[in-house]
């Protein structure tokens, strides 16, 4: 079974919660997970978390959703584009997590163990 990383970012690329699931487990569902808990000026997410149920979390926090309307909104919601320029910052998390050899592969079967390195693994790089 594959697995999948869903991470949350500050806004300097470091992370700063991770959920692992199952490959197929789509991105909206664990995005409110995310979020419980934390405070922010503005939340900055791709095509994939734009929903109306995750924008409502997202005004309930006090934050402004910098989101992309998806393809299939009738009615297309703005987003800052200026602030949208600062989503890299989250590929670059993932990125220097790629760094990791046994991350970037999945070298770990269960779950449970792939979770704890990624853990081990996000935690040296705040130490950068």
């Amino acid at each position: 079974m594959t697995t999948k990383i869903h991470m949350l970012a500050d806004a300097l690329g470091r992370p700063l919660r991770l959920i692992v699931t199952a490959g197929q487990v789509g991105d909206i569902t664990q995005a409110p997970a995310l979020l419980e808990g934390q405070t922010a000026e503005a939340v900055l997410a791709d095509k994939a978390y734009d929903s109306n149920a995750f924008r409502a979390t997202i005004a309930a926090m006090g934050a402004a959703a910098v989101i992309p309307s998806n393809r299939t909104r009738k009615i297309i919601i703005p987003h800052d584009v200026a602030a949208y320029k600062h989503r890299n910052r989250i590929e670059r998390c993932f990125n220097r997590l790629k760094h990791f050899r046994r991350f970037a592969t999945r070298y770990d079967r269960r779950a449970l163990h792939f979770k704890g390195f990624v853990q081990l693994a996000a935690a040296m790089t705040w130490l950068r």
